[in-house]
């Protein structure tokens, strides 16, 4: 992966996103991030990374992946990498049918699958003149497995992950696409005394007996970033919880 490589990194403020920010950019790779926030919200982090290219995006907005692609060509002229960070979750007991209106699905799938969907539609053109351009999404373990924080969160991410499959059979050769599924990771998104018993029962029962880290993923998905030969694949980062009976 070249040093001056163009790296957009959608939901690039916190958690997982933030993290592969900060490793790209210790790469030397030029960093555009986009997220909700407005560049003040996020300006420490930009600050911490060198003052990188920021812009706010509101990725339910069905032209925004076009716009936000031709932003990052606009500034630097070229695009090598996408990493796909955004999402939408909401917490619903799995037996709680009554509590997951069409809204929570509409959003969820929105912000989960269609957007996605929107951001390779937009980013391909580019990707594919770079010559050897890359698309990772961060999917999750509640896609490959059974769990997650509602039902309408985990049938976002199976999607997704199928939908990384089907893609990477046509992009080729020169756009590779693959997902990570991470399991329990802190973020903000996993905060609260909400999940305090999940993440007991995480420790005690993943053979690697910890809960996982922002930078635990994002290695994996600057990893993928860089593997050429490895196209349509998601890849668990989950400390082992999956494989336990």
């Amino acid at each position: 992966m070249s040093q001056s490589s163009v790296s957009l990194v959608v939901g690039g403020t916190s958690g997982i996103g933030a993290e592969v920010a900060r490793q790209l950019a210790a790469r030397g790779n030029v960093i555009v991030v986009s997220g909700s926030r407005t560049k003040e919200a996020a300006d420490s982090l930009l600050t911490e990374l060198g003052d990188p290219t920021y812009v706010q995006a509101d990725m339910q907005d069905p032209e925004c992946p076009e716009w936000l692609v031709a932003q990052v060509l606009e500034k630097h002229g070229r695009l090598d990498d996408v990493v796909y960070s955004a999402g939408a979750t909401v917490k619903i007991s799995h037996a709680d049918l009554a509590a997951v209106t069409d809204e929570v699905w509409e959003r969820v799938l929105s912000m989960n699958v269609v957007a996605p969907w929107r951001m390779v539609k937009a980013a391909a053109p580019a990707l594919d003149a770079a010559g050897n351009g890359t698309i990772t999404f961060v999917g999750a373990l509640a896609g490959a497995d059974v769990g997650g924080s509602s039902i309408p969160y985990a049938v976002s991410k199976a999607a997704l992950h199928h939908m990384v499959k089907l893609l990477g059979a046509v992009v080729g050769p020169n756009i590779r696409i693959n997902a990570v599924a991470p399991g329990l990771i802190e973020t903000p998104w996993t905060s609260g005394e909400a999940w305090d018993q999940l993440y007991a029962h995480v420790r005690q029962a993943a053979p690697l007996k910890r809960v996982g880290r922002p930078e635990d993923v994002a290695r994996l998905i600057v990893s993928l970033m860089g593997a050429e030969y490895t196209t349509g694949q998601t890849v668990i980062a989950d400390g082992g919880l999956s494989l336990v009976p």
